[in-house]
């Protein structure tokens, strides 16, 4: 096995890969103000962004989820990944070579699984790549070119050959040093009678990509007559490869899908190819299934769900790209983009569409023009025979079941109006109720749906189902309270500006803090040397810090007060002395009641000196007191 990571080498990858560099390849990041940027965060659902990246400080956290950490614990917590597989990631992207406190550098078999897989596709990318220039592959840039691929466009996309040989990648692999647990596992190879054989033979390749441009997997196009697998042909499920996880294009696209807040889905490789060679650059696919909420969770980071992002579907005009449209509508109410459909008037996807008219014609497809719950909703009304009451009312019901799934009350309602006129219903009043009526009994089944057939009209709804309560998150602070929220800005300070509050916040005592888990920070700090350490290097302190805290939970509420902005909109000296005194003044009046109350309880039992020595200390904290009110900072 090989050693530890030398704790230095650990440090220079933390340095070397700044934090918002890598975050920003799985989400778009906004100016938050104060130096920090935010997002939303790739950890939990939201539709507002509590995601903050503090670049300055090598942190993030996330306010709604209570996530937090370096460069090191995001890698690790959004890819899966091992402590030492994301160091040794990093550490490859910085050219960094590292040290092993038992035994020099790190042999290649010894990586983590997942740096090994993703290498193995690297190296599985290239070797398709070369033999797409082979002899054998001329049936495949013959199919390339009859698209409209050229050399150019192939290098681009990065699409190879797979040699119709039984094992000549999985031989090639083992030249590098993979073994055959590994080929297997990657799904590059597949288990034969004499052991692994290649697992795609004789096809087209397109290299599928995660959002950080590693290669996870494939996707392979049938060729010949004589191959009598399916036509297309993907990476099986593996460790790295989730086929709901992963966007075919993603890596190109995800630049200018988080510039100009709009992307556009389409059904196959060579859609995304056409798109983008005709100017469409924010075009990807999903890899062999339906569009699905993981899908949408990666486009909304890059869409950041602004008012004005759009998300554009290309189906097929046929049932399948019908049944695929209200797929999407489905899940439509988790984007808050807006959501189109563009179908050409012939049916043809952009592929064929860009061969048979040209760039210019891929690039008006794309513009929005018909909204996908307009689509969806006619879909469904076409079903039926709208000349009679009874095909009218079956319309109604549902489509009305759809549309009732729409979260927002006020676009519920102005759809429910276009779905009496789709109907031709002249009374959307009507429509009106029953659409609320169907919304209001899926709330009380708990959100779970109309059942088959719906509620009976006129009918009263079920009882709500009662609903598990949900368990408190992060720590149990009172922000209402003047106490915590000023605790909360100093311990910000000697996070953030340690130079402001110290020394002076050194001398500080645990007690002065009200609220445990502020106190932990505080014990934190000093375990890390004091405020005074981060008056050198803030990023290391910072380290320091996070490393000493015994548990997530408070190595969470580190990061969240590392990044968190401050309430005043001057953070200067003054403030921060404001702070300073504001905690030690309740700290010196709490000690002055608890006294007085502790000679309160034993009345005329107390012995003599230990009253005078009370008292004597009463006077002292009173005297303190009034001069942290009159002086300020100055008294501390």
């Amino acid at each position: 096995m090989a050693g530890r990571i030398n704790d230095d080498d650990v440090k220079a990858v933390r340095d070397a890969v700044p934090i918002d560099a890598v975050v920003s390849e799985y989400l778009q990041l906004r100016n938050a103000g104060g130096g920090n940027l935010k997002g939303l965060c790739p950890f939990h659902d939201e539709k507002s962004p509590s995601f903050q990246v503090s670049p300055g400080k090598g942190l993030f956290h996330c306010f709604g989820c209570q996530e937090g950490g370096d460069t090191i614990a995001f890698v690790m917590k959004i890819d899966h990944l091992t402590f030492s597989e994301t160091v040794e990631r990093l550490a490859a992207r910085a050219g960094i070579t590292l040290r092993y406190e038992e035994g020099g550098y790190n042999p290649s078999h010894q990586r983590g699984e997942r740096i090994r897989l993703v290498e193995a596709h690297k190296i599985a990318a290239d070797f398709y790549r070369e033999q797409l220039n082979g002899p054998e592959a001329e049936i495949g840039r013959r199919f390339l070119a009859e698209r409209g691929f050229d050399q150019e466009a192939a290098a681009h996309f990065g699409v190879g050959y797979s040699p119709a040989g039984w094992d000549h990648l999985t031989r090639f692999l083992r030249g590098k040093g993979f073994s055959d647990k590994e080929l297997v596992s990657s799904g590059l190879s597949q288990d034969g009678r004499r052991g692994p054989i290649d697992r795609f033979r004789g096809r087209l390749m397109w290299p599928i990509s995660d959002t950080s441009g590693d290669v996870v997997g494939f996707g392979a196009r049938k060729l010949r007559d004589d191959d009598n697998g399916p036509k297309y042909l993907n990476t099986p499920e593996t460790s790295i490869y989730k086929k709901s996880q992963v966007l075919y294009g993603i890596d190109l696209a995800k630049k200018d899908i988080a510039k100009t807040s709009r992307a556009v889905v389409v059904e196959g490789y060579t859609d995304v190819m056409a798109c983008h060679l005709a100017g469409v650059t924010t075009a990807i696919a999903t890899c062999g299934t339906a569009f699905g909420n993981d899908h949408i969770k990666i486009l909304r980071r890059l869409l950041m769900d602004n008012g004005s992002a759009r998300v554009i579907f290309t189906f097929d005009g046929d049932a399948a790209g019908q049944k695929a449209a209200l797929r999407a509508f489905e899940d439509d109410q988790k984007f808050a983009a807006e959501t189109y459909i563009a179908i050409a008037p012939d049916g043809m996807d952009p592929c064929d569409l860009r061969l048979a008219k040209g760039d210019d014609s891929v690039r008006d497809l794309v513009e929005p023009r018909t909204p996908l719950f307009e689509f969806a909703l006619r879909q469904i009304v076409a079903r039926y025979d709208l000349e009679t009451p009874a095909g009218r009312a079956a319309a109604l019901d549902e489509a009305a079941q759809v549309v009732a799934k729409i979260k927002t009350s006020s676009v519920q309602r102005e759809v429910a109006v276009q779905l009496a006129g789709f109907i031709g219903i002249l009374d959307q009043e009507f429509v009106v109720h029953r659409v609320n009526q169907l919304a209001r009994w899926a709330r009380d089944r708990g959100d779970r749906g109309p059942a088959p057939g719906g509620p009976s009209r006129g009918g009263p709804p079920q009882q709500p189902q009662a609903q598990a309560p949900k368990a408190p998150t992060g720590p149990a602070l009172n922000l209402r309270s003047p106490a915590h929220r000023t605790e909360r800005e100093l311990l910000k300070l000697a996070l953030q500006k340690p130079a402001l509050v110290s020394p002076a916040f050194d001398a500080y005592g645990d007690d002065e803090f009200t609220a445990p888990p502020y106190a932990a920070v505080r014990r934190c700090i000093a375990e890390a040397g004091g405020a005074e350490q981060g008056l050198a290097e803030t990023r290391d302190y910072l380290v320091n810090v996070l490393d000493a805290a015994p548990d997530d939970t408070v190595r969470a509420l580190v990061t969240e007060l590392a990044v968190e902005v401050f309430h005043g909109k001057t953070i200067d000296e003054t403030y921060a002395g404001m702070q300073l005194v504001q905690v030690r003044l309740r700290a010196v009046d709490r000690r002055i009641a608890d006294v007085q109350g502790s000679l309160a309880r034993l009345g005329s039992n107390v012995a003599p000196d230990h009253l005078a020595a009370a008292q004597n200390e009463v006077w002292i904290l009173q005297q303190y007191a009034q001069s942290l009110r009159g002086h300020g900072a100055a008294a501390l």
